[in-house]
């Protein structure tokens, strides 16, 4: 059976970590993995950065092998990073116990993951691998996401639940809808966009912290 953890990592402890450099004020998303021939890229958000800065840095870095902008709003913008991945244990540590990041906010100190593994096994195997390449880290909760006391969130980052519970109370999936998306963005502080993006990827996140989860007969 599945299970889930939470984990806190200094920025500086990881390979990604340190190549990326966040300024303060700047926060990063991860917001899924593509294919890229035999290995897959990940696609980061950035919000409130000096996109150009951004570009800069990481295209002079020797770590990075390319940096794609895959799209610009007035808040942020979409990236395609490939760096090299295998020598960030991290990352390789997932790859190797066959693990699934499934959200990633960073911070100008911090990181935060949430990590689906097939079993304890082999959350067990992650740890040590993590220990093993000496990478500080702190589990901040592990659960099942298939047992009742698996906590109230599923999956979603504090940004996502206020927005997909403030979009459920003021009547947004009500059928007429209550409120439109710039509403909630004039309450959340946010832009029309990051409301719509926000509201889709708390419900991926939900989906695939309740319903795409192995049945336990399995």
């Amino acid at each position: 059976m599945s299970v889930i953890v939470e984990l806190q990592v200094a920025a500086e402890a990881f390979e990604l970590g340190r190549i990326l450099e966040i300024s303060p004020g700047t926060r990063i998303e991860m917001e899924t993995m593509v294919p890229a021939g035999d290995r897959s890229v990940p696609l980061f958000w950035v919000y409130d950065a000096d996109a150009e800065a951004f570009e800069t840095h990481l295209r002079d870095h020797p770590g990075v092998n390319s940096i794609t902008r895959v799209d610009l709003f007035e808040d942020r913008a979409l990236y395609a990073l490939d760096w090299r991945m295998e020598l960030d244990h991290l990352f390789a540590a997932v790859v190797r116990t066959d693990g699934s990041i499934m959200a990633a906010m960073g911070y100008t100190d911090r990181w935060q993951f949430e990590v689906r593994f097939p079993s304890h096994d082999a959350l067990s195997a992650f740890k040590s691998a993590l220990d093993d390449a000496n990478v500080s880290f702190e589990v901040i909760r592990v659960y099942n996401p298939t047992k009742p006391d698996a906590g109230p969130w599923y999956g979603l980052t504090p940004n996502q639940r206020e927005a997909i519970v403030m979009a459920v109370e003021c009547g947004y999936y009500d059928i007429p809808r209550a409120c439109t998306t710039l509403e909630l963005a004039e309450k959340l502080d946010i832009s029309d966009q990051a409301v719509t993006e926000r509201l889709r990827r708390a419900l991926v996140n939900l989906v695939s912290y309740t319903l795409l989860v192995p049945d336990e007969s399995e």
